[in-house]
């Protein structure tokens, strides 16, 4: 029995068309399978259009976050990690557009990027730093060939996966909140302190609450576009009142927002290819590998979800998740931690903002070639982003954070066996600045609670291999010094 073709039945009106349809519109159906998805090339493009404006906020977002001194001292140059974003965002999105012909966007993960500045820099440089990006592409490229990745996906309990995107949401408002000077160091007398002194003042942190306001209230009205709205609209008052006010550089404590020359210049490409694989002497074996996990896990799991989901908005998957071209997506999710190493602008993953595209009809990889495109074309406009203060940029990373919050509505708080858990990854990724902590304390809490519960069987081999890692983890420096390493 031979199978049906999905393609509509062709008409007389339709071969005629056909016939005089240009050969490069042909070429685009016939590779990107538009006609088969029930999609047209100008739905593509609208797609394209509108997933890059939903997502571009990342441009801001990225350097912000990357923006700090490793541990020699050395922080990248604004430009060039605005450089090293969008051309990781437009290699790896071109690359999902024509290799995984699905209408999904990447660009640099917020949650890798943290991971990067809170728990690698501070040991390594931000060269090595890169070269950490490059390994766990590779580790999960390799997942993804052996088949290892859904099987780690299955074998790790859906309350913990949960509670990982929570916690890193937690983590990454947290960021924001500081970067804003929101939340203080512990001037004012506790570990951390409303302000920097214990009290709100100045400009910025007023630019960052009325930014933050904003886009609550847009998303609120379900206003498409929210964060970049939010953002731009931040900056615009930002620089008027800097402008009126007179405001300095003192007044922003950094740089006050403003245009210095044109608005167009030549792409910085200073971080391209700058990737060391070496000076993890301090870090030790499990250190590096601790490193490279926790690097894995926060691209890993929403990755997965994200493509299946998105997918599933566009009738792409099946009632089982499965869906044409996913193996190819999963590795090229895979290759954007390699590509953004190799870029200097930290892992890509794959985007939730790209249902905005889907939401506007888009079904095919063209849709992500052209997101890819206006990436690329955003190399040229790079001295734009010296408008956004770091301040109002912050207030995405809390929104973010709040949005990732929403997978609490899915964990059974009434079970103690499981609420336990999901609460230690949450609170201690956070509390402790490091999200492999909370990964491990989550971990931990769920072996040792269902052991005592006589279901140590429901664990699997898996959970348990990796509670005896984190206890080694946790471990470690007492172990040292029992044995004299130390």
């Amino acid at each position: 029995m031979t199978q049906q073709s999905t393609r509509p039945p062709t008409t007389a009106d339709d071969a005629g068309r056909g016939s005089r349809r240009p050969a490069a519109r042909a070429w685009l159906d016939r590779y990107f399978h538009i006609s088969d998805r029930g999609s047209t090339p100008a739905r593509e493009i609208r797609g394209g259009l509108t997933t890059f404006m939903a997502m571009c906020y990342i441009l801001l977002l990225n350097p912000l976050i990357l923006g700090t001194p490793d541990v020699a001292g050395h922080a990248p140059p604004h430009a060039a990690v605005v450089t090293a974003t969008a051309l990781g965002a437009a290699l790896c999105t071109l690359l999902m557009g024509f290799v995984g012909k699905v209408p999904l966007a990447l660009a640099a993960g917020l949650n890798v990027s943290a991971a990067l500045t809170t728990q690698v820099v501070p040991h390594l440089t931000w060269p090595q730093a890169m070269g950490m990006c490059v390994l766990y592409g590779v580790v999960i490229m390799l997942l993804v060939v052996t088949g290892l990745r859904e099987m780690i996906m299955n074998a790790i309990p859906q309350a913990l996966k949960h509670a990982i995107t929570m916690g890193i949401g937690m983590f990454v408002a947290l960021l924001g909140l500081v970067k804003a000077g929101f939340v203080g160091k512990g001037e004012g007398g506790g570990p951390l302190t409303l302000g920097l002194t214990g009290n709100l003042s100045g400009w910025p942190v007023l630019f960052f609450c009325l930014t933050l306001l904003l886009i609550f209230m847009l998303q609120a009205r379900k206003v498409p576009g929210a964060i970049l709205i939010g953002i731009v609209t931040g900056s615009v008052v930002s620089v008027a009142v800097t402008k009126a006010a007179g405001l300095t550089d003192k007044d922003w404590q950094g740089t006050a927002p403003a245009l210095h020359g044109s608005a167009v210049a030549a792409p910085d490409f200073g971080l391209f290819g700058h990737v060391e694989f070496g000076g993890w002497q301090s870090l030790g074996g499990l250190g590096v590998g601790m490193i490279v996990f926790t690097l894995v896990l926060a691209g890993f799991f929403d990755a997965m979800a994200t493509i299946i989901g998105v997918g599933t908005e566009a009738r792409l998957a099946d009632d089982q998740g499965r869906m044409p071209g996913l193996s190819r997506a999963l590795f090229v999710d895979g290759a954007g931690g390699a590509i953004g190493g190799v870029t200097g602008g930290s892992g890509q993953t794959v985007f939730i903002e790209s249902a905005g595209g889907v939401g506007e009809g888009a079904r095919t990889g063209l849709s992500a070639v052209v997101t890819g495109l206006l990436f690329a074309a955003c190399l040229f406009f790079t001295p734009l982003t010296q408008l956004v203060p770091a301040q109002v940029a912050s207030a995405a990373l809390v929104v973010i954070g709040s949005m990732m919050m929403s997978a609490a509505a899915h964990v059974d708080w009434s079970d103690r066996a499981t609420a336990v858990p999901v609460f230690l990854t949450v609170a201690l990724m956070p509390f402790t600045y490091q999200i492999t902590a909370g990964v491990g304390a989550g971990v931990l809490s769920y072996t040792a609670i269902r052991a005592a519960q006589g279901r140590g069987r429901e664990i699997g081999g898996f959970m348990w291999a990796l509670t005896v890692v984190f206890v080694v983890y946790f471990a470690l420096h007492p172990i040292e010094n029992w044995l004299g390493v130390r």
